[in-house]
């Protein structure tokens, strides 16, 4: 029998680490990504918890991390002439594209996106029919798609027959990233955060390349339900007004490193992005699934990277065990795929509400809106850094994400 086709939309995190697990389950995986290549910049990601647990069972994955861990030492929070507070971090960047790339069961297709999905719901032995925006692939039929195009999902829209923001719970954050050529630190390896009044955080760290990283974090009034309209119309106005919105929102904010906006919003490979959770009823509709942010954005929680991964393991593992010999169940292929998909979302799905509960104050302790509440916040991360024991279990209590490793993932007989 032909192996299963799944169609993984996505070539950011999620979608590469699942055309891998998907790899491991006996698929054939077609990724595509609506961008010409893949994209680079962004900020630092963390993978914690379970996230570990799952990188450590991809030969070659834990050394790869390791190897591009960014350079940074800790993050210092300062005020308008630079005096310190300084909180201890550990940063990891992602490498998972490599691992997918030279896979003869893996085939990469960008500047493509799906346009049309179709399928009888109510048949179980359906398949899924696509057509693309680009015609660089033909209308195919697939016993798998998933989507795992980020938070603001085109393909969860399509795939939900919804709008792009039905399920998007917004925070009123948005950021902006990009890597800066110059050296702005002067070879410090201490990452720098500011924050000024009106709820804008600026950041840069040093980058592998010698230069720096940036980020402009904007946390917007929380009882403002319209607070990211601006942005979001920036946004749909193209790159150009988006860049000059990020520039006109962090204007005067005093800070000593007075290039750092500039060199954002002038940089090649700008990206801004609202931030928000991701919260589904569902987590399939037929043979039509989701992992990483497309299926539940943490928001500020820093998970994303870690629900990736954990997301992406259990998804093409249930596929496994539902599919392959010896099965748990004697089910036709499409009967099999979607008892899959069910057993999937009861196993993600407690992992992912924990990882999406916001710490109290958050998100508008990490940028206060006034000069009382930065003091109040500076307070608190000082707290915070005076001592990895008591403030290691401080921080485990005070946000779930921050805390052990709670979850016990199955194991599964992957194909080799």
């Amino acid at each position: 029998m032909s192996k299963p086709h799944a169609l993984v939309v996505g070539a950011s995190i999620a979608g590469p680490i699942t055309a891998y697990w998907l790899a491991r389950a006996g698929f054939r995986i077609t990724v595509i990504e609506r961008f010409p290549k893949f994209r680079k910049g962004g900020q630092n990601i963390d993978i914690r918890t379970s996230g570990v647990t799952v990188m450590r069972k991809i030969p070659g994955m834990e050394a790869a991390v390791r190897a591009k861990t960014t350079t940074q030492d800790a993050i210092q929070f300062v005020n308008a002439q630079g005096n310190q507070y300084e909180i201890f971090r550990d940063g990891l960047s992602e490498i998972i594209c490599d691992l997918t790339k030279d896979n003869p069961n893996v085939e990469y297709v960008f500047g493509e996106q799906v346009s049309e999905m179709h399928q009888e719901v109510e048949d179980e032995e359906s398949k899924v029919t696509v057509k693309f925006k680009e015609g660089k692939l033909p209308a195919t039929e697939y016993d798998l798609v998933v989507a795992c195009d980020g938070a603001t999902s085109r393909t969860r829209a399509i795939g939900f027959d919804c709008d792009v923001r039905t399920h998007i719970h917004p925070i009123n954050m948005w950021a902006a990233y990009a890597s800066i050529e110059k050296d702005l630190l002067n070879g410090s390896k201490t990452g720098t955060m500011y924050t000024a009044v009106g709820g804008r955080a600026l950041a840069i760290g040093p980058d592998l390349s010698g230069g720096n990283r940036g980020c402009a974090l904007a946390v917007l009034p929380q009882n403002d339900p319209s607070a990211t309209l601006p942005f979001r119309t920036a946004q749909k106005s193209g790159d150009a007004a988006l860049r000059a919105h990020v520039r006109e929102h962090f204007a005067n904010t005093n800070f000593h490193l007075t290039d750092l906006v500039p060199a954002i919003t002038s940089a090649p490979d700008f990206y801004a992005s609202e931030i928000v959770q991701v919260k589904l009823p569902s987590l399939s509709r037929g043979a039509f699934t989701l992992t990483g942010d497309a299926a539940h954005a943490p928001g500020p929680t820093g998970c994303g990277t870690t629900l990736a991964l954990i997301s992406s393991y259990l998804l093409a593992g249930e596929l496994l065990s539902h599919l392959q010999p010896p099965s748990s169940s004697p089910l036709s292929r499409g009967r099999a795929i979607r008892a899959a998909l069910r057993s999937y979302a009861s196993l993600i799905t407690p992992i992912a509400t924990s990882m999406q509960k916001l710490p109290p104050g958050i998100p508008g302790v990490i940028a206060p809106q006034t000069r009382w509440g930065l003091w109040v916040r500076d307070a608190v991360l000082m707290a915070a850094a005076w001592g990895q024991g008591v403030g290691g279990k401080v921080l485990g209590r005070w946000a779930p994400s921050f805390g052990g490793d709670g979850s016990e993932l199955p194991e599964y007989a992957w194909v080799e």
